[in-house]
């Protein structure tokens, strides 16, 4: 069997009807896991589950608040209940906030943020850790930003909660390597997501000449971020924890506060 192949791994993927959670959701049931699409809109998540189901793959639908440890509890008993393991859980779901000049955040918004982006995936990683914890197995994938690196001026609360996020990884996976439970975080950059091609700030892979730009120079794709996530799910990925992986185009801007 492929070290790359999930052929009985059964694996939760939050904020799994978005734009990356889609392409993950999709990359895991090729690769043969049991896949559990978690997010808050039951109607997405059962469509996305749905298409899964077509192609002849296993997955389910289970909606969630990942800011709710009781929702979150009941997410990790489903799984097991429908699936008897829960082998890996990539932490996706999460959100922007509006940008402002630093002095004018406002706390209501700097606490909603943070909520979703840095305690929403430390409930997840403590549900799903007890469960591995149990198993003596288990890999788990948080999805930060190169903004928790590099930052992002105008995103403090955004920001500083992904910062957190790679904390967060970098602590877990001293403690629980003991446990056999491997803890990676990914840092995607600008990402060719249909709603961030939509803002328009994606840069065009055509030049002003008409000549196709670079690839490495163009913004990742979603597949891509979801093979990423996909090789630390993996058998092929057994010997590494406490890493952090950017992924971004070779672009100044991806790189400093420009």
């Amino acid at each position: 069997m492929s070290k790359f192949s999930l052929a009985g791994k059964t694996a939760v993927i939050t904020g799994g009807a978005g734009g990356l959670g889609r392409a993950m959701v999709a990359a895991y049931a090729e690769a043969g896991a049991n896949v559990v699409v978690a997010s808050r809109g039951q109607e997405k998540i059962d469509a996305t589950a749905a298409d899964i189901r077509d192609k002849g793959q296993n997955a389910i639908a289970i909606p969630v608040d990942i800011t709710d440890a009781e929702q979150v509890d009941n997410l990790v008993a489903k799984t097991v209940e429908e699936f008897g393991s829960l082998d890996i859980i990539v932490n996706n779901a999460g959100r922007w906030g509006n940008s402002y000049l630093a002095e004018n955040t406002p706390l209501d918004e700097w606490r909603n943020i943070v909520d979703q982006n840095l305690t929403g995936v430390f409930i997840p990683c403590m549900a799903a850790g007890r469960q591995m914890i149990k198993q003596r197995s288990g890999k788990i994938i948080n999805i930060s930003s190169t903004a928790g690196s590099k930052g992002n001026p105008h995103q403090l609360h955004y920001s500083a909660a992904k910062a957190g996020v790679i904390s967060l990884t970098n602590n877990l996976a001293y403690m629980w390597a003991k446990h056999n439970i491997n803890v990676n975080c990914i840092l995607p950059g600008l990402i060719a997501t249909e709603e961030l091609k939509g803002y328009g700030i994606i840069p065009k892979d055509i030049d002003d000449e008409g000549k196709a730009v670079p690839r490495l120079e163009q913004a990742p794709v979603p597949e891509d971020v979801a093979d990423l996530t996909l090789f630390l799910g993996s058998p092929a990925s057994d010997a590494l924890t406490g890493e952090l992986y950017p992924i971004r185009a070779w672009l100044k801007s991806e790189r400093f506060w420009q």
